[in-house]
């Protein structure tokens, strides 16, 4: 992409870290995007993932989507962990990790293109059918349901990048919509999803110096927008809260669908 060499505002010390190769309208449009979508997905519980991925697949390099978008998430969702700390579970998390992390391990020696459209339309039916079937068995929320769902999802995330509402709809029926839980424990569950993405992308020799700074003004914008977005939930009650979060899961899916449709 063309430089911004001739930018006034280029010189200035909050600028100086982003990627000099990016238009500095580009970069700002990217940290607004990441301040609404976490505010989004805050209030929501969902959402906000996948749309910051559609508007940086239309502006970053394809090299750098996934392993930049990973990061900014990261930080996102640590920062709504820490904001909802008194919500999450631990017996989530200390199943949920293990298995993240040898998802994210098993993906990383198949760093290929796997068949995206199939992807997508498999991903879409489980998203539906969490928001709108039968609720699952216990023995499928339970611990080793749980080691699953993080071990498939993790390994998926590589390649797709869009298995965040399928884990957000897993929670859901893990914690039967309770909003802050649901909204926490997704949260925490995505920032162990997210972590090993660092060190798989990294291994395979993307340079995320070059991005250090876009990321960090992202983060810093996400924190913004969790908080905000946050007080939006403590004024939205439980069946508001289950209603907007199965409607807004189920367009996403549909996306996914339509996606994989035309990638067929």
């Amino acid at each position: 992409m063309a430089g911004c060499g001739i930018c006034p505002f280029r010189g200035a010390l909050m600028f100086n870290l982003l990627p000099p190769d990016l238009e500095l309208s580009i970069s700002l449009l990217l940290i607004a995007c990441a301040g609404l979508t976490s505010a989004i997905t805050a209030s929501v519980g969902v959402g906000g993932g996948v749309l910051l991925l559609a508007v940086m697949a239309l502006v970053l390099p394809p090299a750098a989507i996934i392993p930049v978008h990973g990061m900014v998430q990261l930080g996102s969702n640590l920062n709504r962990a820490l904001m909802t700390l008194r919500d999450l579970d631990p017996k989530l998390l200390w199943v949920f990790a293990p298995g993240a992390f040898l998802g994210a391990w098993l993906g990383s020696l198949f760093l290929v293109q796997l068949p995206m459209a199939l992807l997508q339309l498999i991903i879409a039916v489980f998203i539906l059918y969490l928001c709108w079937g039968p609720k699952l068995p216990a023995l499928a929320l339970g611990q080793r349901g749980t080691f699953i769902a993080a071990l498939v999802t993790s390994f998926i995330s590589l390649f797709a990048g869009a298995t965040g509402p399928l884990v957000a709809a897993f929670v859901k029926q893990r914690y039967q919509g309770e909003k802050f839980r649901t909204v926490a424990n997704f949260a925490a569950a995505m920032s162990l999803q997210h972590l090993p993405k660092a060190l798989v992308f990294g291994a395979a020799g993307f340079v995320f110096i070059d991005w250090l700074g876009l990321m960090l003004w992202m983060i810093l914008a996400g924190a913004l927008g969790t908080w905000l977005g946050l007080k939006v939930l403590r004024r939205m009650s439980h069946q508001g809260f289950n209603l907007a979060f199965n409607l807004l899961l189920s367009l996403l899916a549909l996306r996914l669908i339509w996606q994989g449709l035309t990638g067929l």
